[in-house]
């Protein structure tokens, strides 16, 4: 139970941060912030430019307020449609690693124990333990299966196959990684990008127009300009969160199957298969005096009747 809470907890707590981040609306909800009526209030009156354009910095002629997650979008520009495409692969490639490696999937306990427990007991011969492995299907039972195959080798050859089996596993497991961590390094990036395209349109539009003294135009600028930004640092800082939780979570599940792997070296190396007959011969030794010296005794208690 303890096991289940700590693997599950920073997932449990990294979810409603995610939702506020991407979605404002939900965010406010999970977090209890009550919504306010919205009071009508009359239409403000839009100053007179006196003939000095609006710095809407890519071409949309707004200069409303930013009030949901589409205006935010629309705003920042196009450089917004990548860091917003990024997103959605974050969304899509997180879910996809929760769901591949829970450790039920990666390392299925009634399939590890079953099979250790018959190596054990010597009642799988290499077939039935290849049958086995691909039946399951699992990273473990593939690693396994690399390791059978050189059933009956020195324990330097099974160590071997196992550690080629081990590498391929990891690869898998560590797939879509490199995905998550790009969008984390590249999203601030875009943002940055797009914060210094929309400065310099400000900058410039402020020295084509002779707009000298008037700061509520360059405000409205930089505001705009500082969405990509902001845009970027949200779908990336959810994304290293993520790259580094799943990280761990790997090499917790690498040790592990490490520690199962020696296991079946040491039971299907030649070395561990002698030493499995000879426990077996010593035993059979054992209960074959035993049972003799039963029908001595009983042999000696009748002659003496």
């Amino acid at each position: 139970m303890q096991c289940f809470r700590a693997r599950h907890t920073l997932p449990i707590l990294l979810l409603p941060i995610c939702l506020w981040c991407f979605f404002p609306a939900a965010g406010s909800i999970l977090f209890g912030q009550e919504t306010q009526e919205t009071v009508e209030e009359p239409a403000p009156v839009t100053p007179p430019t006196n003939g000095i354009p609006s710095l809407s910095l890519f071409g949309n002629g707004q200069d409303a307020p930013i009030s949901s997650l589409l205006d935010i979008i629309t705003q920042g520009g196009y450089l917004m449609v990548p860091i917003v495409a990024s997103s959605f692969l974050l969304i899509l490639f997180v879910l996809e690693r929760f769901i591949s490696l829970r450790h039920s999937r990666v390392i299925p306990k009634p399939f590890v124990k079953r099979f250790l427990h018959q190596l054990r007991e010597q009642s799988l011969d290499k077939e039935s333990a290849l049958e086995a492995c691909r039946v399951s299907g699992s990273p473990v039972a593939k690693v396994f299966e690399h390791a059978v195959l050189k059933w009956g080798r020195s324990g330097v050859e099974v160590e071997q196959a196992l550690l080629d089996g081990g590498e391929r596993v990891v690869h898998s497991l560590r797939r879509y990684l490199r995905v998550i961590n790009g969008v984390a390094t590249v999203t601030p990036l875009l943002g940055l990008l797009g914060t210094v395209v929309g400065m310099i349109n400000a900058f410039n539009a402020i020295a084509t127009s002779q707009a000298m003294g008037r700061p509520e135009l360059l405000a409205g600028g930089i505001s705009q300009a500082l969405l990509t930004t902001a845009a970027g640092l949200t779908v990336a800082i959810p994304a290293l969160i993520f790259y580094m939780y799943f990280v761990s979570r790997v090499d917790r599940l690498i040790v592990e199957i490490d520690a199962l792997g020696q296991e079946v070296v040491h039971l299907i190396s030649a070395e561990g298969l002698e030493e499995l007959e000879n426990e077996t011969d010593s035993s059979r030794d054992s209960t074959s005096t035993k049972s003799s010296g039963r029908s001595t005794k009983s042999s000696k208690s009748v002659g003496a009747a």
